[in-house]
Parts: C-alpha cells; sequence; structure tokens
C-alpha cells in the first residue's frame, strides 16, 4: 500500500494526534463503501481475507470514487470465479489488475474494453482452462503473467504460444502448460495443432490428440492496409474503402461499422475487401472506420476517421437561464467550425466583460454546446437575440426573446444619488401619493388645472417647512455614545454609522433619555428622527425584560492591559476582570470606555446596557456588565483571542504575505469556511427571532476566539479601522453600501430581509479570505451595480451549493429571499458533510 497513506506535507502529520490516523481509515472506508471482506483506500482496491471472502469481483458504489482506483489486488478468494464484461469496467483509471490463488475460471471477451490504461495483468494460480486473445487486444500489455493455469490444449490459445515465442508482450519468461484431453500435462512451447484452421477457429477447442505431430504449413499473423489514411467527404456524397490483408491461415476480414448512420454495402469475398459508403451523413463525422484481419495466429486492424463537411445547423436555442452567470443556450453543428456572431434588436453585438459567447462543450468535433453569458442583466438587457452561424458551405440563423429582469418603475429609475435618497426619503408619503395623484388625473379643463397647481405649492411650501425644521433638529441634535437604542424604527435618513444591532419596535418602550422626543433611533453615534417603518407595526411591544439586571462591576476588579483601538465614542483596550465569577479569579476581557459622561450620554449608556444584557447567545460576544464608578463609564465584554473576523481572513488566506504581519499562517479549508458561515447564520437567527436587525452585519463586526469560534459583535470601531467600507452621505452618515441590498441604498429600508442580503456578502467574503466586496469599483460605481441589478461574482474557492445560497440572499426583491432559517439549516448540513478539525490553527 506504501505512499497512499503517507499522509500531508511534511511537519503537519507530526501534529496528528494517534488515535485521529484510525479514525481517518474508518471514515474512508465507510465513504467508499468498501467491501467486507476487502480493503481500500483513494487509489487501491486489495482482496485477501480467506474468511467470508468475496464472491464477485468488488464494485465500490460512488462513481468519484471509482474512477480514482488505479490497481486492485485480489488473492485468496476461492469463490470468485469469473470477470465480466461490466466488472473491471467500472474502474476507467485502472493500471494493475491481480488475481492470483484464486478459483478464477472465465475471463469475458469485453472484461477490459472500458479500462484503455490497463498495462499489467497478473492471472496466476488460477483455474482457466481457456482465454480469449480478444479480451487484451486493445491493452498496451507489459506484462501479462498466466503461470500455473491449468489451461485446455487447443486453438483458442495458440495465441498464447505465438505471443510467448515473439516476446510480444515484454513479459519475463513463463513456465505454462496445457493438458490434453487425457489430462497429460503439455509445456505449452510444444503444443502444435495441426488441424486448427480459419474456419475452426474460434468457434470451439480442439482437444489434442498425439501433440507430437508437427505441422506441416507455416504460420503467420495477418496484416491489414487500407487504401486511404486520410477520409474527407462532403456530406451526401459517396465513398469507397479498400482493405488488403495477408497472412497464414488466409484471415477472415470484417468491418466495424456498426456505429455508421450513412448506408454501406460490404463484400469481403474479394481480395482486396472494400466497403461502400453512401449518401454519408454528417452524423458520421469524426467516426472511425476499421478493417479487421484474424486467423489463429492473431488478428490485425487499420482504421481511418471519417471527416464529413457540411454547412452550419442552429440546433437549439432558448431562453436565459441563471447558472453562475445567465446564459442563453445554444447547440450549433457544422464542419469546418461555424463562426458565430449574436446580434441584438438587429444591431451587431459587442463583447464586453459583462457580455460574451462561450463553447462549453464539443462532441464528435462538429457539435458546440454553449452560452451567450450575460453577468447580472437588469431590463436595459431584455429583448431580441440572435444567433448567426456560418462557414464555408453556408449559415443558419435562429432568434430568440430574452427577459431577464421586468421593466421597473420609470419613477425610480435613475435614483442613485445619495443625497436625492437624503431629501426623498424625508419627503412626506402623502405628498407623494398626492403628487403622483395630481399627474394622473390632470383634467383637460383650465379651472381643474389652476386648482391642482394651487394644492401642490400649498403642499410643496408645506414640505419646504418640514424640511427646514429637520435640518434644525439634525443640526443642534445632542449624540448618544452607544450603538444601541430602542425604541426604534429601521427606515432613516442619517446616520454617523451603522449600528450593530438595531431592535424593531412599535414605539412603546420606555422612550429614550435623550433629546429629540419619540422619533428619534440611534444609529450608531448620531441620534436622528426617522420615518417610522409601517412594515412593523404590530410587532411586540417590547423586547426588554421588566426584571433585567445589569451587572454592576468595582472599577479596582478591572485592570487595563493594552489598548485594543478606538472609536468615535471612546477607546476599545484589553482588561484582566476580578471575582467576575466564583469559580474563576480572574478572566481576560474588552472594554469599551465613553469619552463623555453627560446626563444625556449616561441614560443611553444604560439603556444600551439594559438591551445588550438580554441578548444571550453561543455567537453573540457576551456582555459582562458595566462600571460605573467615576468617569470614564466602561462596558465590560467578553474577550476573543483572534479578533476580527475579517483580518483572520486575511491572516489565513493566500495572500497573508501582502499583510506582513509576521509569519504566515496554514490556509483555511473549504470545510472551516463553512463551519464559521454556518456560526454567524446562527447568531444571525437568533437577533431576527429577537426582532433585532444588525444592520452592519460583515466579517469586521464579527470576532474570533478559541478554537474557530465565531461571534457577531461590534465594538464601534470598524467604522474607523476599516473606514474604506464605508461611504460618507453629506457630513455625517456613514453608509456600509457594499453590504446594503438596493432598497437599502434607495430607501433606506432596514429590515431582516436586508441582514439576509448582508449575509449573503458575509459569505463571499469568507471564501474570498477577507476580499473587500467590489474592491475593483468605486463607491459610487457600487452604488450603480447593486441598484441596477448585478450580483458579485462566484469566488473560486467557493462551492456551488455555498453560491446558490449567496444568490438566494441576493434577490431584488426581499420577500424573494431565503429565509434566515433555511439558511443556517443548509450551512450546518454542508458544514457536516465537511467535518472541522481544529487543532491544525494552533
Amino acid at each position: 500500500m506504501g505512499s497512499s497513506w503517507r499522509g500531508g506535507r511534511g511537519p503537519a502529520r507530526r501534529c496528528w494526534p494517534a488515535w485521529l490516523l484510525p479514525l481517518l481509515l474508518g471514515l474512508l472506508r465507510r465513504g467508499l463503501a468498501c467491501p467486507a471482506s476487502c480493503k481500500c483506500s483513494a487509489s487501491r482496491i486489495w482482496c485477501k481475507e480467506q474468511i467470508a471472502g468475496i464472491a464477485a469481483f468488488p464494485v465500490l458504489e460512488s462513481s468519484a470514487e471509482r474512477e480514482n482506483i488505479t490497481e486492485i489486488y485480489i488473492a485468496n478468494q476461492r469463490r470468485l470465479a469469473s470477470i465480466n464484461d461490466n466488472d473491471v469496467g467500472y474502474y476507467t483509471s485502472l493500471k494493475n489488475l491481480t488475481v492470483v490463488d484464486s478459483g478464477l475460471k472465465f475471463v469475458s471477451r469485453g472484461a477490459f474494453q472500458k479500462s484503455p490504461k490497463l498495462h499489467y495483468i497478473n492471472f496466476s494460480r488460477n483455474k482457466l482452462a481457456s482465454l480469449f486473445k480478444k479480451s487484451f487486444r486493445h491493452l498496451n500489455l507489459t506484462h501479462l503473467i498466466l503461470a500455473d493455469n491449468p489451461f485446455q490444449c487447443s486453438c483458442d490459445i495458440m495465441w498464447i504460444k505465438i505471443f510467448q515465442e515473439t516476446n510480444f508482450l515484454n513479459s519475463e519468461v513463463q513456465d505454462l502448460y496445457c493438458y490434453d484431453d487425457n489430462r497429460r500435462k503439455i509445456p505449452l512451447s510444444e503444443m502444435d495443432i495441426p488441424n486448427c484452421s480459419a474456419n475452426a477457429y474460434p468457434l470451439r477447442p480442439y482437444l489434442l490428440t498425439p501433440i507430437a505431430i508437427q505441422s506441416t504449413r507455416a504460420q503467420s499473423p495477418p496484416t491489414t492496409n487500407l487504401s486511404t489514411t486520410n477520409l474527407t467527404v462532403m456530406e451526401y456524397s459517396n465513398a469507397t474503402i479498400f482493405c488488403d490483408t495477408s497472412g497464414l491461415p488466409l484471415p477472415n476480414v470484417s468491418w466495424s461499422i456498426s456505429h455508421l448512420v450513412s448506408k454501406t454495402v460490404v463484400d469481403t469475398n474479394k481480395r482486396p475487401a472494400s466497403l461502400q459508403l453512401k449518401n454519408i451523413s454528417s452524423q458520421d463525422n469524426s467516426k472511425r472506420i476499421s478493417c479487421m484481419a484474424e486467423n489463429i495466429v492473431g488478428e490485425d486492424q487499420s482504421s481511418v476517421e471519417l471527416v464529413v463537411h457540411f454547412p452550419p445547423l442552429i440546433t437549439f436555442l432558448d431562453i436565459p437561464a441563471l447558472d453562475h452567470h445567465w446564459c442563453i443556450p445554444f447547440s450549433v453543428r457544422g464542419n469546418p467550425t461555424p463562426t458565430l456572431q449574436w446580434f441584438y434588436e438587429g444591431e451587431l453585438l459587442n463583447y464586453t466583460q459583462f457580455i460574451w459567447s462561450k463553447i462549453h462543450e464539443t462532441s464528435n468535433k462538429s457539435e458546440h454546446h454553449g452560452c451567450l453569458q450575460l453577468d447580472s442583466p437588469t431590463h436595459i438587457n431584455n429583448g431580441l437575440y440572435t444567433l448567426r452561424a456560418q462557414n464555408d458551405y453556408g449559415a443558419d440563423e435562429r432568434q430568440i426573446h430574452a427577459e431577464f429582469m421586468k421593466d421597473p418603475d420609470p419613477g425610480k429609475e435613475g435614483f442613485t444619488d445619495p443625497a436625492f435618497y437624503d431629501y426623498y426619503e424625508t419627503t412626506s408619503k402623502d405628498y407623494i401619493e398626492t403628487t403622483d395623484n395630481r399627474i394622473t388625473n390632470v383634467s383637460t379643463e383650465d379651472k381643474e388645472d389652476s386648482i391642482t397647481v394651487y394644492v401642490v405649492v400649498g403642499i410643496a411650501v408645506l414640505v419646504c417647512t418640514g424640511l427646514v425644521i429637520m435640518l434644525i433638529i439634525l443640526k443642534f441634535g445632542r449624540h448618544s455614545k452607544f450603538g444601541l437604542k430602542g425604541p426604534s424604527s429601521v427606515i432613516s435618513n442619517d446616520d454617523d454609522s451603522a449600528s450593530p444591532l438595531h431592535h424593531i419596535s412599535n414605539g412603546s418602550n420606555t422612550p429614550s433619555s435623550s433629546e429629540g422626543g419619540p422619533d428619534a433611533v440611534i444609529i450608531g453615534m448620531t441620534k436622528i428622527p426617522v420615518i417610522e417603518n409601517p412594515q412593523y407595526f404590530g410587532i411586540t411591544n417590547s423586547h426588554m425584560k421588566p426584571d433585567t439586571f445589569v451587572q454592576h462591576i468595582k472599577r479596582h476588579n478591572i485592570v487595563l492591559k493594552r489598548e485594543l483601538g478606538e472609536g468615535a465614542f471612546g477607546k476599545v483596550f484589553l482588561a484582566e476582570c476580578y471575582n467576575l465569577y466564583l469559580e474563576q479569579d480572574k478572566i481576560l476581557v474588552a472594554v469599551k470606555t465613553l469619552k463623555e459622561a453627560s446626563d444625556n450620554a449616561r441614560k443611553d449608556f444604560h439603556r444600551e446596557a439594559e438591551l445588550l444584557t438580554n441578548l444571550q447567545h453561543d455567537h453573540i460576544v457576551k456582555f459582562y456588565g458595566v462600571c460605573v464608578e467615576g468617569d470614564p463609564l466602561i462596558m465590560v465584554f467578553e474577550y476573543m483571542k483572534h479578533g476580527d473576523l475579517n483580518k483572520f481572513l486575511r491572516s489565513h488566506g493566500p495572500d497573508a504575505v501582502l499583510m506582513a504581519e509576521g509569519n504566515l499562517l496554514a490556509e483555511l479549508t473549504q470545510s472551516q469556511m463553512l463551519h464559521i458561515a454556518q456560526q454567524i447564520a446562527a447568531g444571525m437567527v437568533y437577533l431576527a427571532s429577537q426582532h433585532f436587525v444588525h444592520r452592519d452585519l460583515a466579517t469586521r463586526n464579527c470576532l474570533v476566539g478559541e478554537n474557530l469560534l465565531v461571534k457577531i459583535g461590534d465594538f464601534g470601531m470598524s467604522r474607523d479601522v476599516y473606514s474604506t467600507d464605508y461611504y460618507r452621505v453629506g457630513g455625517h452618515t456613514m453608509l456600509p453600501i457594499r453590504w446594503m441590498p438596493p432598497e437599502s441604498i434607495m430607501y433606506r429600508k432596514f429590515t431582516t430581509e436586508s441582514d439576509v442580503w448582508s449575509l449573503g456578502v458575509v459569505l463571499w467574503e469568507i471564501f474570498t479570505y477577507g476580499k473587500q466586496p467590489w474592491y475593483q469599483l468605486s463607491n459610487n460605481e457600487v452604488i450603480e451595480c447593486i441598484t441596477q441589478g448585478r450580483v458579485l461574482q462566484r469566488p473560486r474557492t467557493c462551492p456551488k451549493e455555498v453560491y446558490d445560497l449567496m444568490l438566494g440572499c441576493w434577490q431584488r426583491e426581499p420577500h424573494m429571499r431565503l429565509n434566515i432559517k433555511d439558511i443556517h439549516s443548509r450551512l450546518q448540513n454542508l458544514a457536516k458533510a465537511s467535518p472541522v478539525y481544529l487543532d491544525i490553527l494552533g
């Protein structure tokens, strides 16, 4: 067995515990569905156990695993009597086959037809009485070992004697014997059967009479020679091929033509034999025609490839289908290979990085299957597409009408200026509806026109007054220092940064201590007025437990170690916290400090602490409590050793050398990426169940602890450390547009469904080792791409099942996106199928 079990590269294997190898062996055996009496590896099957044993040739269940098998070794299997047509055919990559000391009696003529790489065969010490030459004639054998088999002296094994004498098989000298009808053991080199003839062979064995009789005539293997080596014809024409043969005895001649569609006339009675092709079909292009000659000494064949020229024919053109890209599938036949041109609405379609034609498969050198591929097309790409195929013999055209996306409401088209969105969102819904009604109900009478104008002007004045009031509120409103505030809406027109978590309510919770009244919301670090989201009216009044108890930690129990970062609110430190748990003297924690300590800031501080206390989940960063003895005010959180997930991904990716941050670390495997993804999804399921909208889900806002434990959590630093991930609108608003769906970009609408979109982007980040989404585009270009319906392309290392999940998260209509519970369930199943060995991370 040797090398196939020597495992990984270099020192990595020394890190494996002693119990791991048997476990891996067991898993591998179960994965291959190995027969009970055999042992299997990725490339080898060996069956040696006599007890129980096997009665049939071993066949693995998985076709993918069968294709990797290169060696089969079978010994001591007394019940194994035959190798049939389909047994070995399952192993198309097989190179070495050994069946020894077993009960093998029969090998079929077609046993090795589907194993063309087979070059070593050992059938010694079995019960073979005869063996067909046709079983081996197509193989390039280096060894054929047949010693110690009870061959019956007959014409059927004459080929073994001849080939052994001429050393045709290039194998070592073997002492081969056969038995006559009197069970006398005769060396095969001395076997001579004078009455073997072309007519007698190989219909039935000839049993020897005294074998001392010597043949009176010479014997020679047959040869074949075709009249042409290159047969190129036009479709519907005729052609004739001649086959000249020689050999003693005179060989029988046959043609291999059963696979041809064209009409054929065969004459093998004359020398040379002939084959006439009539009304040649294009379906026979690239097919091979063989002339075969056979006598008792051996056989020979010669082949020629039939090349048929014919004009193009578009056999298939269908409506677009969404796979990795949008694809308009087509199939075209033609020889020589036709050139392809696409037309859109009658005009020649020029290929770009977003639209191109690609051949995916070519069969029989004349049939081509491909796609017109479109990267994230929108309604502007809808229309009539024409495919034209042309070669030297003609042309063909077919058309298809393609629709990729419904034409959106013209009133919403083209709104990509964020400043316009701010204005649009602060405008009353009633004003929009009144304006729309005015447009659709214009009367032809001048009096009605005048009244309508007065109404519109009056409403416009009211709206402008409202805008002025809102600007004053924004100008002079006080700033809160912490990211969570309840009650909150999920549609807003301004924020300094996106909050890590945002509670959805109908406004009946305890009012905020900050200024701004009941319509104010805390988003990141800024309190702003909002437009209430009608979709969430009626959701539970409050998820705040009436007996919520925020743990207070004594300042002398917190010992700062070093600074971890700084944000707009203050600083974050690594610290030791004493007496937090009875069973532990001290633990490492992360503490978040508050710069300013005004009365309003203190009230917001306590409000956020209450909200955080109620968030308890294995994949949400744990909140321990607060310290309010003096200044600064402190919040105490769980410390995650490996920091934020984005940095962790980049340091464990192929481009880690570009980070220049010390020693290179092992690359994350696909199974580890799935493990990370399903943990984040679990945290998001919990937040959704608590009616919280995150609004800034990204790998920078997830933290990594021991043993690849990942939790959702944000200390507010990411807006500074990852400033390029945010798009500044106006003076204060910071939006993570690369993670936002169209409705959040255009209308600032944040829901659980918008979090699902962001989760899809997080999956993309994970499988690109932390690359920035749309890294090749500017912020304005990103806004244009997302609002036009384009999505991120599949990462190179990403399985199709995971990219399908991403596409399910990125459906343009929010209600069409995958449910967060379904995403978590599917990621869990994928992760279970790829178990993670966490100890390799160190």
